[in-house]
């Protein structure tokens, strides 16, 4: 059971670590990382404020200490000059465990110039190599998004994107279609040119029919000839004839004039 539970867990972390990696834009994890490294120079920069804080406020306590150390030092010798030794040695006494307080204090602020100076410093070279990462992060970014186009540019030339490849699909679907519409109206026609398929609207005609309506339509056209010629010639032929009959008719009429005997006046 511990075998499959480990087996299972492999194949989960193998599967998620592939899918996080198609997901992972390297630009993001840059600005990412990039981002990271800001916060983390904005905490020393703020350790360093802290630090010098601290410092400039036992700065100013070692001013009041020294301050008050002189004080009792004048009172004491002021109380010593007016016979008041018993004031005098309590200044005195006053004085030196102020001191002692001015010597840790000092001894801290000696520390804490130290840890300001090594802050200092880090947040310095952290600066250097924040300012580095973001030149060479701009620089990757830039690289990876030219590559990027580059690659989109040579898939869709060779056709291999996924997008052009719906594109290829789709045309090669439609060829595919007209392609089969083409043979389909093809196999119609030749089944309705046999006879192997009637047509219910009779305007599809076989070879046979079409042949006899070819013939069918040349008969009459040659037998309107005819009929056109005979109707031509018939009307030459009368046209004739009554021209014949006029020319008779004067002739006749010429003939009677002159066997009319004529009468002359006395």
């Amino acid at each position: 059971m511990s075998g499959v539970m480990k087996r299972m867990g492999m194949i989960f972390r193998a599967k998620a670590n592939k899918a996080l990696d198609r997901a992972e834009d390297p630009r993001e994890t840059l600005d990412y990382s990039y981002q990271k490294q800001l916060e983390l120079l904005q905490k020393v920069r703020r350790g360093v404020a802290d630090v010098a804080t601290s410092r400039k406020r036992l700065e100013l306590q070692l001013n009041q200490l020294q301050t008050q150390s002189a004080k009792l030092e004048d009172q004491g010798r002021k109380a010593l000059a007016l016979g008041r030794e018993d004031l005098a040695r309590e200044a005195l006494s006053r004085r030196a465990a102020l001191q002692q307080q001015v010597t840790d204090l000092e001894t801290q602020h000696q520390t804490l110039s130290g840890e300001e100076e090594k802050l200092t410093l880090a947040a310095q070279r952290l600066q250097a190599k924040v300012d580095a990462f973001r030149t060479k992060k701009e620089t990757i970014k830039a690289t990876y998004t030219a590559a990027q186009a580059q690659t989109r540019i040579g898939e869709a030339f060779s056709g291999i994107s996924e997008e052009m490849g719906d594109v290829g699909l789709a045309i090669q679907r439609a060829e595919d279609k007209t392609a089969q519409l083409q043979a389909r109206a093809g196999a119609i026609d030749e089944l309705l040119a046999s006879g192997a398929l009637d047509d219910p609207t009779g305007m599809a005609k076989d070879d046979i029919q079409a042949e006899l309506d070819r013939l069918s339509g040349g008969t009459d056209v040659e037998l309107e000839l005819q009929r056109m010629k005979a109707e031509l010639a018939g009307g030459t032929t009368q046209q004739q004839a009554i021209e014949g009959g006029t020319a008779g008719n004067q002739g006749q009429q010429q003939s009677q004039q002159q066997d009319t005997p004529r009468f002359d006046k006395q």
